[in-house]
């Protein structure tokens, strides 16, 4: 069993450390054979992974290397708090993290359509994120700047 306890957020192919093999259970260094899309097998894909996947839809041809990356801590938030990520709020969350990015912000607030997201710039990761309903009285604290998106 692994650490991470809510299966929506172990990372795609199941290692939970970067660059380590994925493994079958009970298998001893065994190379994890993925199933057919589409057949019987294949596990429905995670939380992580339909993000990952809309986020890499939403950006122009050629900003790969710019795409946003979600923190665990963030991935638990927007779960948790039922926020919904769909191209259109990934693509002006891309753009308001751009802007702050051009104006030399190090960590930005970006708020899109009432959600609060606390990002990274310098890596592009957004931090944490809240829903309006959770705000009242929240205070954010570390950010350099505030983009509304």
């Amino acid at each position: 069993m692994s650490p991470i306890s809510n299966p929506a957020l172990v990372p795609p192919g199941g290692n939970l450390t970067p660059g380590a093999p994925a493994v079958k259970p009970g298998g001893a260094g065994a190379a994890r054979k993925a199933p057919a899309p589409g057949s019987p097998a294949a596990p429905a894909p995670s939380f992580a992974d339909a993000l990952s996947k809309a986020g890499e839809q939403a950006q122009p041809a050629g900003a790969q290397a710019a795409r946003l990356q979600f923190s665990k801590h963030a991935l638990a938030r927007v779960q948790r708090r039922g926020i919904e990520l769909d191209q259109g709020t990934l693509g002006r969350l891309s753009q308001g993290v751009q802007r702050a990015a051009s104006k030399g912000s190090r960590d930005s607030l970006v708020l899109v359509d009432g959600t609060a997201f606390v990002v990274s710039v310098s890596n592009r990761t957004v931090i944490t994120a809240v829903g309006s309903e959770h705000m009242k009285d929240n205070v954010f604290t570390n950010i350099d700047s505030a983009v509304i998106a």
